[in-house]
């Protein structure tokens, strides 16, 4: 979404020559790029917010029913609050200019340079929610980053990090417990010579997946999300390879059994870019637990809002782009994170 609006008080023929022309490309840009989709779309829950920040709250569920003498009242139940998580909005901005001279010449309609930097204009403002979101996504085990100067809060509700080893569940007065989404173990690797193998990492998806599904609600009860879907470094070409494999093959790989591959059809695999890891490692998720838990949020508060106006000074035309939005984690029972070593990693469980 674009909203456009124009300041007053000008009155360049060359102006009026290249307002309407750029508005159009900015909006025709816009909508290509929205049906495209990206990070944000494939692994955040994109809401509109008209507040200040969003706070997202936890409750638990109510037990099983009991069974009740004929005659007798029914047992009381209640749900209980178990966690708060307050993300804030950014606000970014960004500007650009179109001389006056490129305007005095641009006879023929919007000059080529006007119409790129307009287009580029709109890409900047996608660029950045899919780059925002890829960021707190890679940086998920620390509790705080910065992205474009801006300072993120990339906690859970419990103040861990989202990926973490001590995370904890539960009710005040309930069963409190501590359980893990970061591992440490044989993923893409397995052996003494530490080679690179599918089945190691079919492996690890299974006992992955399983954990994800046994993750606990604030009751203690396992949750029975199944995971689907698998997120890789933009940098590590052999993970990439082994995951896609595994995922894509009908049959069990390395097997003249014809035995069924269980992992055929049941994953999407998106590589992430921006995340550039120095070992390989996964993220594993449930895409229907990072609805239904709030995990992955990004609220729009204000769409990009373009304003345009003359510079009195220099006779430039000038454009500034302005939005806000928040980006947070509601949530860490949704997803998993995974690193292929041999030896212990600092914060995280060994598989």
């Amino acid at each position: 979404m674009i909203i456009y609006s124009k300041s007053n008080g000008y009155s360049n023929a060359a102006v009026g020559k290249l307002e309407t022309p750029i508005k159009m490309v900015i909006e025709h840009e816009s909508d290509l790029l929205t049906k495209k989709g990206g990070i944000c779309d494939w692994l955040f829950n994109v809401e509109k917010s008209g507040k200040f920040g969003e706070t997202i709250i936890g409750q638990s569920e109510f037990e099983v029913f009991q069974a009740t003498a004929e005659g007798a009242a029914a047992e009381a139940d209640s749900i209980r609050e178990t966690y708060r998580k307050f993300i804030e909005h950014i606000q970014f901005m960004k500007e650009f200019t179109i001389t006056a001279e490129m305007m005095e010449d641009a006879n023929y309609g919007v000059a080529q340079d006007a119409k790129r930097r307009a287009e580029n204009f709109t890409r900047a403002y996608y660029k950045t929610m899919h780059k925002i979101c890829e960021y707190a996504l890679a940086n998920g085990t620390s509790e705080s980053g910065t992205f474009a100067k801006a300072k993120l809060d990339l906690t859970a509700p419990d103040g861990m990090a989202l990926f973490s080893k001590d995370h904890c569940y539960g009710t005040e007065g309930g069963a409190i417990g501590n359980q893990s989404n970061y591992f440490w173990g044989d993923i893409f690797k397995s052996g003494t010579g530490r080679v690179a193998s599918t089945a190691a990492f079919e492996e690890a998806l299974s006992e992955l997946s399983v954990k994800l599904r046994n993750m606990k609600d604030e009751n203690g009860e396992p949750l029975g999300y199944t995971a689907d879907t698998i997120i890789l470094p933009g940098n590590r070409p052999i993970a990439e390879q082994i995951a896609k494999k595994v995922c894509g093959t009908a049959g069990a790989l390395g097997s003249g059994n014809n035995d069924i591959n269980l992992n055929y059809g049941a994953w999407n695999v998106i590589v992430m870019p921006g995340w550039q890891a120095s070992d390989d490692r996964v993220m594993i998720m449930s895409s229907e637990a990072n609805k239904n838990l709030s995990g992955n949020m990004f609220f729009n508060r204000i769409p990009l809002t373009v304003t345009n106006w003359v510079d009195n000074h220099t006779g430039n035309y000038m454009w500034c782009g302005r939005c806000r939005f928040g980006v947070g984690f509601g949530n860490y029972k949704h997803i998993l994170l995974a690193v292929d070593s041999a030896s212990e990693v600092s914060g995280a469980t060994a598989l």
